[in-house]
């Protein structure tokens, strides 16, 4: 957190954790007394550092891989230090929320919008997945060539309920240029202002 305050980070990504030994509400109570903990101190208002709960892929004792769980997190922590959500698109298909079908998607956005909110999310991480959807498996691929596939992104992208949010390509880089490539294709999937 200090490193982030000291390099003027608008946003500090943080994983809620496991509660391996306790159970879920314990480990996300505890998840939210560590943060408060770390920030100790720290002036994170003065510093216009948001910390953002990300949602996880849900693998064994892992906490955030449901909205509900995020957004109770978030709740432990408002009026202790900024706080709002990123949310992870492989994360987001492998915990089990359909975002690869168009009626799958306006039941998500609906999910977020009942847990998070909307105006609470303030990144996406553009993933692909190597693995199914439900299946918990953080493995994130190549935009395009996964398991969501192109489709899905181009609706996140274009849905004007994000516009406020940042889009991030957290993809793996396996050749030379994979970055530039997953960001370009993430670029041609943005509909042009004026256009049709």
């Amino acid at each position: 957190m200090e490193r982030a305050l000291a390099l003027c980070a608008d946003y500090l990504v943080l994983h809620p954790g496991s509660y391996r030994g306790m159970s879920r509400q314990e480990g996300l109570q505890r998840a939210a007394a560590a943060i408060d903990v770390a920030t100790q101190g720290l002036d994170l208002e003065k510093g216009n550092l948001t910390i953002l709960i990300e949602n996880t892929a849900g693998a064994e004792f892992s906490l955030g891989s449901s909205f509900e769980q995020v957004a109770e997190v978030v709740h432990y922590l408002r009026g202790v230090v900024p706080v709002a959500t990123c949310l992870d698109t492989c994360h987001t298909h492998v915990a089990g929320y359909d975002i690869v079908s168009e009626g799958g998607y306006g039941d998500t956005v609906q999910q977020i919008e009942r847990t998070i909110g909307i105006s609470g999310v303030r990144v996406w991480h553009c993933n692909d997945a190597k693995a199914g959807r439900g299946s918990k498996l953080d493995r994130h691929q190549h935009i395009g060539q996964g398991t969501i596939g192109l489709d899905p992104f181009r609706r996140l992208l274009n849905d004007p309920r994000f516009k406020h949010a940042a889009f991030i390509a957290e993809t793996p880089i396996d050749d030379p240029g994979d970055d530039l490539r997953n960001v370009e294709t993430l670029k041609s999937l943005v509909k042009k202002q004026g256009a049709a």
